[in-house]
């Protein structure tokens, strides 16, 4: 089976996953430190019915079958969180708050590569055999200083600013939503709504500044380690990429807008181009009801990834946009949720790619039943359309059932 799809590995803030699953971390106060413990350990079986008949989608999200291939998979495997156990610990010096934290995620699917992104799953015998073992992706290793009246300092490697809030709203976090059941090659997790509403944060070495709390409204400013494109060779960079977030809080409403921006280096002049991109967003809640609203747009971004497919090759960029809309409802501690996205991309100027990845859509249907204050059994049907330029389709279907233990 073919999995016409880029493998991403996905998490989201271990402190925001663990404060909406979990009552509190395991905490140990040591002197004038204290130092936390927080994590998750998440399983689901995962049955995808892929295209027998597909035609050529260049970054199509739709699994297919080629060949005499099997048209279905099946798999037990992590969603689009891997398991993860973040450590952390702070203290209070001469009118500072200072923190340092680690985040390391594990998978349960085989992956010998070590690091889930180098697995390579071109082998004929694929990753899942005898002996194999899963591999550790340290996602999160940085330090924050400041206090209530300067605001906060972080330095390090964190989740990214530009599509963060899409993806820690997505319903399916908890879940799998969009994926073709094979997830240790090379994501060794989900692609929930990625590149199907969102385009993947990711996790970047950066230096961010996040102003106090006015009244619910808050600013981050910072610089990030420049991303190469993945596709045309390019070469290391004069400047650092660039990214902000304004974020406002009142009640029950919440709304948010991130940019970003990078130059492009190519290896020759003709081959530069420039990264450009925002998001706006929001969240409401309504009694039983949450609803929640994403729209971004881009030009040199690409599609799933950041930098992915983002120009021709020939220093022209390709412009994107999508947007994810969703609506939960909460009965006792059952939570039934609907969401749709997509993820649009254009040719560059003057470019002729018939095969090229025009749209990824997908639906879900989920249900998530909180079964104790910490454990959360999910059950989701997506359904998932990738459509070329030239208008060739790919669909395929996941359905997973699960079980998610928060710490």
């Amino acid at each position: 089976m073919t999995h016409t799809r880029i493998g991403l590995t996905v998490a989201a803030s271990i402190a925001t996953i663990i404060a909406s699953t979990a009552s509190r971390a395991v905490e140990i106060t040591a002197g004038d430190w204290k130092f936390t413990a927080s994590g998750n350990v998440n399983a689901h079986y995962i049955i995808s019915k892929c295209d027998d008949t597909p035609g050529t989608v260049a970054g199509g999200l739709a699994c297919t079958a080629v060949g005499d291939a099997e048209d279905t998979s099946s798999s037990v495997s992590n969603g689009l969180l891997p398991a993860a156990l973040a450590l952390g610990a702070s203290t209070t010096q001469g009118g500072y708050d200072l923190g340092v934290t680690f985040g390391l995620f594990p998978g349960i699917s085989t992956n010998d590569g070590g690091s889930p992104n180098l697995q390579n799953n071109n082998g004929a015998l694929g990753p899942n055999t005898a002996l194999g073992t899963t591999g550790l992706d340290v996602r999160q290793v940085f330090l924050t200083f400041g206090n209530e009246r300067m605001g906060t300092v972080l330095a390090g490697r964190n989740i990214g600013l530009f599509g963060q809030d899409a993806i820690l709203g997505d319903m399916t976090l908890l879940g799998v939503g969009a994926g073709g059941g094979d997830h240790a090659a090379p994501a060794n997790t989900s692609l929930g709504s990625i590149g199907l509403g969102y385009i993947y944060t990711d996790w970047l070495a950066q230096i961010d500044y996040t102003t106090p709390d006015f009244n619910g409204l808050k600013f981050t400013v910072g610089i990030f380690d420049p991303v190469e494109p993945l596709g045309p060779d390019s070469t290391p960079k004069a400047a650092p990429g660039f990214h902000g977030k304004v974020a406002w809080t009142h009640g029950n409403v919440y709304l948010s807008a991130t940019f970003l921006q990078q130059k492009q280096e190519g290896v020759t002049n003709a081959s530069d181009f420039d990264s450009t991109a925002f998001d706006v967003g929001g969240k409401v809640k309504a009694g039983p009801v949450d609803f929640l609203a994403y729209y971004y747009n881009g030009s040199g971004v690409g599609t799933t990834g950041l930098f992915v497919n983002a120009s021709d090759g020939l220093g022209h960029e390709r412009d994107s946009d999508g947007f994810l809309a969703q609506v939960t409802f909460t009965a006792g501690k059952t939570k039934i949720g609907l969401n749709y996205g997509e993820s649009n991309l254009d040719l560059a100027s003057g470019e002729v790619n018939p095969t090229l990845v025009q749209k990824n859509s997908k639906v879900t249907l989920g249900v998530y039943h909180k079964t104790t204050e910490n454990l959360t059994l999910l059950a989701e049907l997506t359904d998932i359309k990738a459509e070329a330029q030239n208008g060739v389709e790919n669909k395929a279907k996941t359905f997973n059932v699960g079980a998610f233990l928060a710490f």
